[in-house]
């Protein structure tokens, strides 16, 4: 029954996504890979322009990383990318460029997790994996009254045991596809429809008054604070300072300007930078970034200067365009750096 009414309210609401309209595994898997902690109108543009540059696996495959994370620029969370380009060389090695169709081999690629393994084996290969994202826990643990907390194992547990009896073996794609529909149109995180809900006779929130505290979450999340102030040089023939970003960190395999970082804030940067007053052509206040588990405040001083090193790169505001950097770079560089670095 609950399968058949929302199977029936999907098919009446639901968005003309263009992953909806394919069975190809690929598409599928990069769709689910790029709305991982996105929103589908965020997500939409960078689907498209994935499958213009890149039509195929072995096509993503024979791409360079840097292709791969500057098509990605602006998107965040960029291991994303680069485990998408790890996996779908993988593909290209192990299976001749054929997506496999095991749930298990599905999962063992780089990036994929049980959820986007049941998401992709069920939407291509119509095998009776449910998922079990944000939007499928939320709507689970209202309706059916579950406290037991998402992030733990037990209660994830609990939540699959459940889906299992619930998804339809005959058609487990579209049931899968309309759960986490209705959850992301309808069962909302904040002000749910409950008004016009096909299930508010039986939802056990709604009678429960329970709606703001499910489903439960046992982790409290704590963020660490990083400073970063960034040294923009420029040389006499107007060039840039850059460099990549190599460690295990935020932003790998990322360009950015030289930088010092500070878990608090730094009293006199400019000392700490090697920079004199006269040297600085502008200098920013400190902004905010939020990251899921990072606040990244910021800064940036401009300068005239020539050092660098063997792992630093000189480069022309033309060929900077060139290069993948974070949203913060970005918008640094089209707002105001280009005010300072001529194109000619």
């Amino acid at each position: 029954m609950f399968a058949k009414k929302l199977i029936s309210w999907y098919q009446q609401n639901k968005r003309d996504l263009p992953w909806r309209n394919t069975r190809n595994p690929y598409k599928i898997w990069l769709s689910e890979i790029i709305l991982q902690q996105t929103r589908v109108e965020q997500g939409l543009p960078y689907y498209q322009k994935f499958v213009s540059a890149f039509p195929t696996i072995n096509s993503l495959a024979e791409a360079k990383e840097d292709e791969v994370l500057k098509l990605w620029q602006g998107l965040g969370y960029y291991s994303r990318a680069r485990n998408l380009h790890h996996a779908a060389k993988s593909v290209a090695l192990t299976y001749k460029g054929v997506f496999p169709k095991i749930y298990e081999e599905v999962l063992a690629l780089k990036g994929v997790g049980e959820y986007t393994a049941a998401a992709i084996t069920s939407f291509a290969y119509l095998q009776p994996y449910p998922v079990l994202d944000g939007n499928v826990f939320r709507v689970i643990s209202r309706i059916y009254g579950f406290h037991e907390a998402i992030d733990s194992g037990p209660g994830k547990k609990k939540f699959i045991e459940h889906l299992r009896t619930l998804i339809p073996h005959n058609d487990p794609a579209t049931f899968n596809q309309a759960i986490m529909e209705f959850g992301a149109m309808h069962c909302l995180p904040k002000n749910p429809l409950c008004d016009n809900c096909i299930f508010n006779g039986t939802c056990y929130a709604l009678q429960n008054n329970k709606i703001d505290l499910l489903p439960v979450k046992e982790k409290k999340l704590i963020k660490k604070n990083r400073h970063f102030y960034y040294k923009v040089s420029i040389d006499p023939k107007n060039r840039v300072l850059i460099q990549k970003r190599s460690e295990k960190d935020i932003w790998q395999g990322l360009y950015e300007f030289p930088y010092i970082e500070s878990s608090t804030a730094i009293e006199q940067p400019l000392k700490d930078l090697e920079l004199t007053q006269k040297e600085m052509l502008y200098f920013s206040e400190p902004k905010k970034h939020l990251l899921t588990h990072q606040n990244i405040y910021f800064s940036f001083y401009i300068a005239k200067t020539e050092a660098c090193t063997k792992e630093q790169l000189w480069v022309s505001a033309a060929q900077l365009a060139d290069y993948p950097v974070p949203k913060i770079i970005a918008d640094f560089i089209s707002k105001k750096l280009n005010l300072y670095l001529p194109r000619k």
